[in-house]
């Protein structure tokens, strides 16, 4: 969340800004309340000044034993002109409240400006697509071979769009979560946390899903909570509240958990298999760190998630988002893109954003800065480290042998206590 001052004082930057990320939001809207509510605040003080010195006027006049009726009367209307100031106030400040939670945050000065991803920059390319003497199959036909996954059985328990890995299938994927886990940190010093599948209100507007996406959302109104669209939620939300001192950032959380998301704008979108389904599992990558040092984290947050990509073997490139095809609440991001060998196409597994202190603002997360004791918003960054529906596509292609078995990658060899999956 941008704070009200900021947005008042910076108000044509800010505008120039949602100008690049596409958005309709009306700053000038927003700014004439707060005219109306620092007006309705003078007004208040005034009167409240006012009404202290006629009640001291009444207490010396009763003490003195004088008549205050005149003084009564006009402390009762200083009384009610401060109620319906307040009651105003109220109104403004809830129609403030309900509208700057729907601005965007700003753009990087760095990020290219594009109206949509087709203006998205190809940054870093790794490793080579595989090649074969035969005609590769996807994802779906290896499943169906070779058992790994069954989305008939899995639309009856839950509906279209649900996976349900069976078998080898299940211990593939339960092998990646991990692994991943596992070389986040062993290798990039990152603090596993194993947090709820399901947050408040609260948690979800502080890290910028609602009330945008509330539409997306699955939820159980009856408790008030939301089933998380990622991990990024409670990992976020794990300092909400409080200040840690300058000298332990940055830190560094990961997490595995199951993701939902309604994916109520995908209609149109390629929804086969895997490529895009309402529950999935990821590992994820949230730190809190000095802003001084944000950009630079952001880099090695990069690097944390494709490490994975390159320990699995996996051809990948790297997308540096144009401003237009920014998220909600990112200042800046990188896209990292896994390739398809059957379908001859990239697929995105992590998604690494700075946030600056849009999220920490709406969460209350500060240091305490040694310098000056003063505290300051942490800036927060999240990554996928990375997501495993795609991932596994990635892998199943690439690795496919002539015979329809898969060699799996050296690194899952230890998890999966086989160097193979073959047909039974």
């Amino acid at each position: 969340m941008l704070s009200l001052k900021y947005i008042r004082n910076n108000a044509k930057s800010i505008q120039k800004s949602l100008s690049r990320k596409q958005s309709d939001i009306d700053i000038d809207q927003l700014i004439d309340l707060d005219a109306k509510r620092r007006e309705y605040l003078s007004e208040v003080e005034i009167l409240r000044a006012e009404k202290n010195s006629v009640s001291n006027k009444i207490a010396m006049l009763k003490k003195n034993g004088k008549d205050a009726t005149s003084e009564i009367s006009a402390m009762k209307s200083v009384s009610n002109n401060i109620k319906k100031i307040e009651t105003g106030l109220k109104k403004v400040e809830s129609s403030i409240n309900e509208m700057i939670y729907y601005v965007p945050n700003i753009v990087h000065a760095s990020v290219p400006d594009g109206k949509d991803e087709s203006s998205n920059i190809i940054i870093k390319e790794w490793g080579d697509k595989p090649q074969f003497n035969f005609k590769p199959k996807d994802h779906m036909q290896i499943g169906d071979d070779l058992g790994l996954f069954d989305f008939k059985r899995a639309a009856k328990m839950a509906g279209a769009s649900f996976p349900l890995y069976t078998g080898i299938g299940a211990k593939l994927e339960r092998a990646l979560i991990n692994f991943m886990l596992d070389y986040h940190i062993e290798n990039h010093s990152y603090m596993e946390l194993f947090p709820p599948f399901l947050a408040n209100r609260q948690s979800m507007e502080n890290t910028g899903q609602l009330p945008k996406f509330e539409d997306d959302m699955y939820s159980i109104s009856e408790d008030h909570l939301f089933c998380i669209p990622t991990a990024e939620v409670p990992l976020t939300n794990f300092l909400q509240g409080e200040v840690i001192s300058d000298s332990e950032l940055p830190c560094k959380y990961t997490a595995y958990t199951a993701c939902f998301r309604r994916e109520a704008g995908s209609y149109g979108q390629e929804t086969k298999g895997l490529s895009r389904v309402h529950q999935f599992n990821k590992v994820e990558l949230v730190k809190f760190v000095h802003p001084d040092t944000s950009y630079q984290e952001l880099e090695l947050l990069v690097t944390d998630a494709e490490s994975i990509l390159q320990a699995l073997g996996l051809h990948y490139r790297i997308i540096e988002l144009c401003s237009g095809d920014l998220s909600f609440s990112a200042s800046k991001c990188y896209d990292l893109e896994v390739w398809s060998s059957a379908d001859k196409k990239y697929l995105e597994v992590s998604s690494c954003s700075n946030f600056e202190d849009f999220q920490s603002r709406r969460s209350n997360i500060r240091f305490r800065n040694s310098t000056n004791e003063k505290t300051e918003f942490v800036h927060t960054l999240n990554g996928s480290g990375v997501a495993t529906p795609r991932l596994m596509i990635a892998i199943l292609e690439a690795y496919q042998q002539e015979n329809g078995s898969i060699q799996l990658p050296e690194v899952l060899h230890p998890y999966m206590n086989k160097e193979a999956i073959s047909l039974s």
